[in-house]
């Protein structure tokens, strides 16, 4: 635009008119016809005028040609002057959309930085918060079905069946037979005057594997309520269907797994007995030995402990345990507190260890504390004398200090206390079967296994009960305990 001013300023008449000329020949052509008339019009006139005509005629020419050509300047001003201001408005609007679409451009990048930094600001304090754990609203107890059940069991029972429920007792003691290899009619009459909680079978008892599963199923069928059907099967030396005519995988003795040190080789073992006797028709197994030996072994005890190291000895029966109980059959830890210093046998005469609870938390306590971890639904208390330990000198099956302070309290054992068989001399020596039975519930025992006299003992714990001596409270804690196993397979 600016070279088109001065394009402008720099024409001369002269040039202009050139430049223009072929654009006002129709103009040019007008003006002449005008002319040509004026020049008759002039000449008639000068005819009669005394004046000199040619002069006159130039001086008009003259300023028609001056009017034309400021005419024409002014026409082509206004001309560029259109087209200049139209060219200006065009740039102006450009120049605005350009802004404004700039602008939205800007804006809308700014918006996105802006959301960007914020999405990186909440998640970067989001990985700041620490999330505490809600807390368990506890306004209602978790239901307990398993509780329910033992409930609906204890519940019916009249008193004279909660004290028989917590008896183990042999077969013969409850028929009267001298060796029982069938359940038939008289061991119905037994079972319905006398509800015991379980039977136990030795050597005796077990001639095949038909005779031994059929006499079983048919004791399970006839007992009123969910019956233990136990067993020793520990192994080696001690395994009552193994070492019989039933054909099974035999298992080593303890003694010889522990010193090979691998603890998978208990576990298979506890597996296979498990396996072998839930098939038969047993649910407990009193087994493993949880007893540390000194260096040297334990005369009493020969092969049936895994040895004579307290952390070895526990990782051994924590295997133990669990290939047994992952078979479905219940497993029993023995002889706590332990009997392994001990030089008596509690099958001839009083027994006794004189370590300190110290010693014992240090040695003695760590297999059976590793077993109850693991899971075993049972621990049997000897009958030795911890005699630093109980102030009364009592046998640990009747001692509250062994069995409520230190098994219950201190080690934290939920499951059955069963005490050592009672017809063994370290408790008929001193104890009559009734002062025994009653003795150990007293102390804290769940279950009673073996007494001298079952009958003498049955009575004298139900007359405890009667006359208040023993709580039907008391007895309860024990059943719910028991029961608890029995009853644990009705909710799979």
């Amino acid at each position: 635009m600016g070279k088109l001013f001065d394009k402008l300023k720099g024409y001369s008449d002269e040039e202009y008119d050139e430049d223009i000329y072929e654009d006002e020949e129709l103009e040019d052509e007008e003006d002449e016809d005008i002319d040509e008339e004026d020049s008759e019009d002039e000449d008639d006139s000068d005819e009669e005028d005394d004046d000199d005509p040619d002069d006159d005629i130039e001086e008009d020419e003259d300023d028609r040609r001056a009017y034309r050509h400021r005419r024409r300047i002014r026409n082509q001003i206004i001309s560029y002057s259109v087209v200049l201001v139209v060219l200006a408005a065009i740039v102006a609007g450009g120049v605005v959309a350009g802004m404004k679409i700039s602008s939205h451009v800007q804006a809308k990048k700014e918006a996105e930085a802006l959301a960007a930094q914020q999405a990186e600001e909440e998640a970067q304090a989001a990985s700041e918060i620490v999330i505490d754990t809600p807390e368990t609203i506890t306004d209602e107890p978790e239901e307990d079905y398993l509780g329910e059940v033992v409930e609906a069991y204890i519940s019916e029972m009249p008193i004279e069946d909660k004290v028989a429920g917590l008896f183990v007792v042999t077969p013969e003691s409850i028929t009267g037979v001298s060796a029982a290899v069938q359940a038939g009619n008289g061991t119905q009459e037994a079972l319905n005057q006398y509800a015991v909680g379980g039977l136990i079978y030795f050597d005796k008892n077990i001639s095949d594997k038909e005779q031994i599963t059929e006499m079983l199923s048919n004791t399970t069928t006839m007992s009123k309520y969910p019956v233990f059907l136990a067993v020793d099967e520990e192994g080696g030396s001690v395994s009552r269907v193994a070492n019989s005519d039933v054909e099974v995988i035999q298992v080593d003795d303890m003694a010889t797994i522990g010193a090979t040190g691998d603890t998978a080789q208990a576990y298979e073992s506890g597996v296979t007995i498990g396996a072998y006797l839930k098939e038969i028709g047993f649910n407990v197994d009193f087994a493993p030995v949880a007893d540390v030996v000194p260096e040297g072994g334990n005369d009493v005890l020969d092969d049936r402990s895994f040895g004579s190291d307290p952390q070895a000895v526990g990782d051994m029966v924590v295997n133990m345990v669990e290939g047994i109980e992952g078979t479905g059959v219940s497993s029993c830890l023995k002889h706590f507190p332990g009997i392994g210093s001990a030089e008596e046998d509690t099958h001839d005469g009083r027994a006794e260890t004189t370590k300190t609870l110290d010693e014992m938390r240090q040695t003695d306590f760590v297999p059976f504390q590793a077993g109850i971890e693991a899971g075993a639904d049972f621990v049997m208390v000897s009958h030795v004398t911890a005699s630093a330990v109980d102030e009364d000198g009592l046998p640990s099956s009747l001692s509250k200090t062994i069995m409520t302070d230190v098994l219950r309290d201190e080690l934290g054992f939920e499951g059955v206390i069963i005490t050592d068989a009672l017809n063994m001399t370290a408790i008929t020596d001193y104890y009559t079967s009734e002062e025994a039975a009653v003795k150990a519930i007293e102390a804290g025992a769940d279950m009673l296994l073996m007494p001298e006299d079952f009958n003498k003992a049955y009575d004298a714990l139900l007359a405890a009960v009667q006359d208040g001596t023993i709580s039907e409270e008391r007895i309860n804690e024990s059943l719910r305990r028991i029961y608890r196993i029995k009853c644990a397979d009705k909710l799979e």
